[in-house]
């Protein structure tokens, strides 16, 4: 059973590094990858993830805001 994550991250290289750390667990499928608040919600909403990897701090709605 694989742990199906989301990955909220504003920088582009962090968000490319995370995912290649990841790509070495073969049970964690990133099925989303978001840039900014509003798609991490609807990304969140769409997919029903096991886990995201969350930046709580980005430009407009941050990882904090509801």
């Amino acid at each position: 059973m694989s742990i199906r994550a989301v990955i909220v991250e504003d920088e582009p290289l962090a968000r490319r590094r995370l995912k290649r750390l990841l790509a070495a667990h073969s049970d964690i499928e990133v099925v989303v990858e978001a840039e900014d608040g509003e798609k991490a919600v609807a990304a969140v909403l769409q997919e029903r993830p096991d886990l995201v990897f969350l930046d709580v701090r980005m430009p407009g709605m941050d990882g904090v805001q509801t």
